[in-house]
């Protein structure tokens, strides 16, 4: 069997980009990267245009999955939620002036990351007390008992079950 040899590994980061650009699934990966890398760029000149640049790294944007013409914004708040609903037409006129023209922005709140770690107390392991078996769960093992044989890998089994649980 004769392989083609490897390729060079001395490519540059532009030889890397043309292939992303080239390839059939990593191409439109790649672009709407870019995209959305721009989208972000004129998000903030826009906010900063109002007045609202210090929310510009509190915003995730995207296009709603409808079409290019409606934008979706997540945010980490209600408070900024609330600022950016108030100031949503001064917003719309900024991003159409910068070339981006959309017809409508929706503001959703985004789940916010749970900072809390449950872990179970060393004190629960060490005082969980050993339940043993109930009366009418002790007299069906007592009854199977009496009837495997005595020489019963199961029998064996079941007396060992029967005398580590407690009464």
């Amino acid at each position: 069997m004769n392989f083609s040899p490897k390729p060079p590994r001395k490519q540059t980061a532009h030889d890397w980009l043309e292939y992303l650009r080239q390839s059939n699934g990593l191409g439109g990966i790649l672009a709407k990267t870019e995209d959305l890398a721009k989208l972000k760029v004129t998000l903030s000149k826009a906010l900063s245009n109002i007045g609202l640049e210090h929310l510009s790294s509190k915003i995730e944007a995207g296009w709603h999955s409808g079409g290019q013409d409606e934008l979706f914004l997540q945010v980490g708040s209600a408070s900024i939620a609330t600022r950016l609903q108030q100031n949503l037409p001064s917003l719309i006129k900024e991003l159409s002036v910068l070339g981006l023209p959309c017809k409508g922005i929706k503001v959703k709140m985004k789940p916010s990351p749970a900072n809390w770690e449950v872990k179970p107390r060393a004190d629960d392991q060490k005082n969980q007390k050993i339940v043993g078996f109930n009366a009418v769960a002790k007299k069906s093992w007592e009854d199977l008992l009496d009837k495997l044989a005595p020489d019963s890998e199961l029998r064996k089994t079941v007396e060992r079950l029967l005398q580590r649980k407690p009464k």
